[in-house]
């Protein structure tokens, strides 16, 4: 009976094990094709720029495969390369061809907040304070100067600057981070968190137009409440949007607010689910979704897969979204 118990612990043991070392390939090779020596993250469908998005998912990448030294190296190269020093945000694109990389001085909040939200993890994951100052630093700049009460809703503005246009705002609802702003709230306890994942819930259920009844990557709300996609971007669930699931199914794998996708996407076959479609016009892309857009698609209608196949085929924004819809499945 011993010998059995201790081959069982063993058994699992060595399961475990294997488990973990291979965990931890994807994110291997995740590394060995977009992340540079000096900590960057290279968007290799984009010209090789770099994001505060690309960051933030990158340090997340490394926390959850406990590799504390590409944390640093990547957290190290953001903090010094596209801190805003007056705002203690961060500059959202970096562009290293031009004569000044970091022409745009303005923020992306879904980035800032990305990082913020790693930053916190990665004090949890190897206790050291000075990543949750760090995020609280960042948090705090967030509400500061993103979060305003518009329309009767307290929403988080894509950027700090050129979005609140006085008499509509524009929103990018897959800038909803649900998860980040849910841990967020539950270590600030300040009621701004709570809110803004309230009210957010409310716009993103309002958020439907087409055939496909689903929200734009790029959302006007009006001062009267009322919203429509916004006219300064095609108005398509696309690439943008297709996160808007991602953040639901993460922090909420049965909420309510998945059900316009799931009826959306179960209309097609996997492989001839479109990239997009314009909610206009109800023309569909003539391209079916790449393996990165699939993941999504999967984990919204509950099918899991877990470490994902990082292949030649997948750019950086398809690999990213093949490793975060892996972290949602670990919860």
């Amino acid at each position: 009976m011993v010998k059995r118990v201790f081959a069982a612990i063993v058994m699992m043991v060595s399961v475990l094990s294997a488990s973990f070392a291979h965990a931890s390939t994807a994110w291997e090779i995740y590394k060995s094709r977009f992340l540079m020596p000096d900590g960057r993250i290279v968007d290799t469908g984009n010209n090789n720029v770099s994001h505060t998005e690309g960051q933030g998912y990158a340090m997340l990448m490394a926390v959850a495969s406990n590799d504390r030294e590409s944390f640093d190296k990547i957290w190290g190269w953001t903090d010094k390369t596209l801190k805003d020093q007056k705002t203690g945000l961060y500059f959202w694109r970096y562009n290293p061809v031009l004569p000044d990389p970091i022409a745009d001085k303005n923020n992306a909040s879904d980035g800032d907040a990305l990082i913020a939200w790693a930053l916190l993890k990665a004090d949890a994951r190897w206790h050291d304070a000075r990543y949750s100052r760090a995020s609280d630093a960042i948090t705090q700049a967030l509400l500061a100067r993103t979060v305003i009460n518009f329309a009767g809703y307290r929403v988080m503005l894509p950027g700090a600057k050129g979005f609140n246009l006085n008499s509509y705002v524009n929103l990018n609802p897959s800038y909803f981070i649900f998860p980040a702003w849910q841990d967020f709230a539950e270590r600030s306890h300040l009621v701004a968190w709570r809110e803004l994942i309230r009210d957010a819930s409310t716009l993103t259920g309002k958020m439907g137009w087409g055939k496909a009844n689903l929200p734009a990557d790029w959302v006007a709300l009006s001062a009267d409440g009322k919203m429509q996609p916004a006219k300064e971007w095609p108005p398509r669930v696309s690439y943008d949007a297709i996160r808007i699931p991602l953040y639901i199914a993460w922090e909420a794998p049965n909420s309510p607010l998945l059900t316009p996708w799931r009826t959306w996407w179960q209309t097609f076959s996997r492989d001839r689910t479109p990239a997009w479609v314009n909610l206009t016009t109800n023309e569909n892309a003539p391209y079916n979704m790449n393996e990165g857009l699939l993941a999504v698609r999967d984990l919204t209608l509950g099918v899991k897969h877990g470490e994902p196949q990082i292949t030649a085929q997948d750019d950086y924004y398809s690999a990213s979204l093949k490793m975060l819809v892996w972290l949602a499945e670990q919860g």
